[in-house]
């Protein structure tokens, strides 16, 4: 299949190298600059625009992988021409019914993982979930899917909504708090690698346990000693602190049903 790549971030890096080495002809990159388009377009043998004119109408499949912000009105702007032609986009929080009432062939192929440009990902280890406005798309959205991935699943734009805030629980918070804890760290002159051994195992653990399992720490049992020590050490850190506290609720309310009042 002939694909054109509307958008060349982070996502877009990875897949359309993966599309290109199951066979796919990625045959023209867009972005809104020409260095970003550039890039990806030279990674996988492709033409490289910056204006949505110049966006070729001989494609079979357009992937948009773009913010969400700028779907909708890409989705507008490329519709002409093109009604025929199959539209995926690849974001987990948009819904199918972005292509309604503009394109006959609308598709989504959702990978759930959290992409760099600097890092290498064995993109066939990816979940990648799908939907399609109908036969025909669902056909391409499911031959693309298979080509990169071993594990494909039909997802509704619901469910899909709230695996990607799931997701954003999981990764982007996570990622968050790691952020946090380097500026604890650092301002002790301590370096980051030091959680490393404690990041890992906290994730290998919920392999084998559930995350309700696998919780530990002075928030669990609500340890008035603990906490309030180290809400003392984040009397300056106002940001900080709420989250501390706010996480802190949160896990004993899981774990207790109640919560005691801090008098």
């Amino acid at each position: 299949m002939k694909i054109v790549f509307i958008g060349a971030g982070r996502l877009a890096t990875h897949l359309a190298p993966a599309l290109r080495c199951a066979g796919h002809d990625v045959c023209q990159v867009y972005s809104r600059t020409m260095a970003s388009a550039k890039a990806l377009a030279d990674s996988v043998g492709a033409e490289a625009v910056d204006d949505v004119e110049q966006v070729t109408t001989s494609g079979d499949v357009y992937i948009m992988a773009v913010a969400d912000a700028a779907l909708t009105q890409l989705v507008q702007q490329l519709a002409s021409g093109r009604e025929q032609k199959v539209f995926i986009h690849t974001a987990g929080s948009m819904p199918l019914s972005v292509f309604e009432g503009k394109m006959v062939h609308g598709g989504v192929l959702y990978p759930m993982q959290t992409f760099s440009k600097e890092r290498q990902l064995d993109f066939a280890t990816i979940p990648v979930f799908i939907e399609a406005t109908d036969d025909v798309a669902m056909q391409v959205v499911e031959t693309l899917a298979n080509a990169v991935s071993r594990r494909v699943m039909p997802l509704d734009s619901q469910r899909r909504k709230s695996l990607h805030l799931a997701a954003v629980f999981a990764c982007n918070f996570t990622n968050h708090c790691y952020e946090l804890a380097s500026e604890v760290l650092k301002e002790q002159g301590l370096p980051f690698d030091l959680l490393l051994p404690l990041i890992a195992e906290t994730a290998d653990k919920v392999k084998t346990l559930t995350p309700h399992e696998a919780q530990t720490g002075p928030a669990v049992r609500f340890d008035r000693n603990v906490i309030s020590n180290h809400l003392n050490m984040l009397e300056d850190k106002q940001m900080m602190k709420d989250v501390y506290e706010l996480l802190s609720e949160s896990i004993f309310i899981l774990h207790q049903k109640t919560v005691p009042r801090n008098d």
